[in-house]
């Protein structure tokens, strides 16, 4: 019996010939081998041509492109192949859930690529500025955002499942208040937290007082910052109490002003007394990192006669205003031992009348 391809060709196979299946078959190969193309030739030129622009953002498109894997090229021309055949609603109905499925979770690889890309800018540019800067706000922020985009991908699924998802938002929306009541007090510290960072009331680095607690700020966390007291242990403050009380930020200060008194004994002869002033007044010009304002005699006290001194320091930073306050407090010490000049000490003076 002689071979006869047509009939070969026309044989029906769960309601398709053989000739439709070759077709199915010749545009799935087809499609397969197009995709080929566009991976490993266009998209490699693209990188070529993306490496020699100075701007990254190019180079991000590209990356975030070539990092689509074979499986979903393989089903993209596997579900392009089926409607050239004729398959049972059932059959159709999962290739078209697979292919949903998978340029949902594709799509939003590409998404987080650039928000990643964002993150990473944004962190760059925050280290940039100041090298120990405090990024943690910047990975929840990103984390929150990859955490919305698979809510909505889910949501989009469902959808095109056929499933309403309207009753499942009102559920979500209720179930999200009652966490919102339960965790009241962890997300407004959190809420708090973007408010430090976006508005900067202060940095690590910076010198606080908050209340009867004063500390350099080490950590500005996601629930508490950390602040180092003068006296080495550690303070722990929410962020929702320190968006809500009134900070004194000694870091921001471009120039500290600062009084202090003394005190000479009061046999200190009414010459040297007058001295006195032009002394400190000599001091201070020889030290650069301060500028007097005044210096006074300001009263006669209980057991010395008191000086009042006003001048300014040309930054905040407490360490170099101690370094100053310092050498002023020696150089006096200095002049005043120099001219014979003692300083006041609490004494008490008893004078004893005889009865004659």
């Amino acid at each position: 019996m002689a071979f006869n391809f047509t009939e070969v060709l026309n044989y029906s196979v769960w309601n398709n010939s053989v000739k439709e299946y070759l077709v199915a078959l010749g545009v799935f190969l087809l499609a397969l081998i197009i995709l080929k193309i566009f991976k490993c030739v266009i998209i490699k030129k693209l990188k070529k041509l993306s490496n020699r622009t100075k701007t990254k953002l190019d180079n991000l498109v590209v990356d975030v492109v070539d990092k689509v894997g074979w499986p979903f090229y393989a089903l993209l021309s596997l579900y392009i192949a089926v409607h050239f055949i004729q398959l049972p609603v059932i059959i159709n109905n999962i290739f078209y859930y697979i292919i949903i499925i998978a340029a949902t979770y594709y799509g939003i690889r590409i998404v987080q690529g650039f928000i990643d890309f964002g993150a990473h800018k944004a962190i760059k540019k925050r280290k940039k500025q100041k090298k120990d800067a405090d990024v943690s706000i910047i990975h929840l922020l990103s984390k929150i955002l990859k955490g919305i985009l698979w809510v909505i991908a889910v949501l989009l699924i469902l959808s095109n499942l056929g499933y309403n998802v309207s009753s499942l938002l009102a559920g979500f929306g209720i179930g999200g208040i009652a966490i919102a009541i339960a965790l009241q007090n962890v997300l407004s510290d959190i809420f708090a937290s973007f408010s430090i960072y976006f508005d900067k009331p202060f940095e690590v680095g910076d010198f606080l007082i908050v209340g009867d607690d004063l500390g350099v700020v080490k950590k500005i966390g996601i629930k508490t910052t950390r602040l180092e007291s003068l006296w080495g242990q550690e303070i722990v403050i929410s962020n929702r109490e320190l968006t809500s009380t009134r900070i004194n930020n000694y870091k921001k200060m471009k120039k500290r002003r600062v009084h202090f008194n003394f005190g000479v004994v009061y046999n200190t002869p009414t010459k040297k007394v007058k001295k006195i002033p032009a002394m400190i007044k000599n001091i201070f010009d020889k030290i650069e990192s301060a500028d007097l304002d005044r210096v006074h005699f300001k009263e006669f006290g209980d057991f010395s006669l008191n000086f009042e001194v006003a001048y300014y320091v040309g930054t905040g930073d407490y360490n170099a205003y101690m370094d100053t306050q310092q050498e002023i407090n020696l150089k006096i010490k200095e002049q005043f031992e120099k001219n014979k000049i003692e300083f006041a000490y609490p004494t008490q003076t008893v004078f004893v009348s005889k009865a004659k």
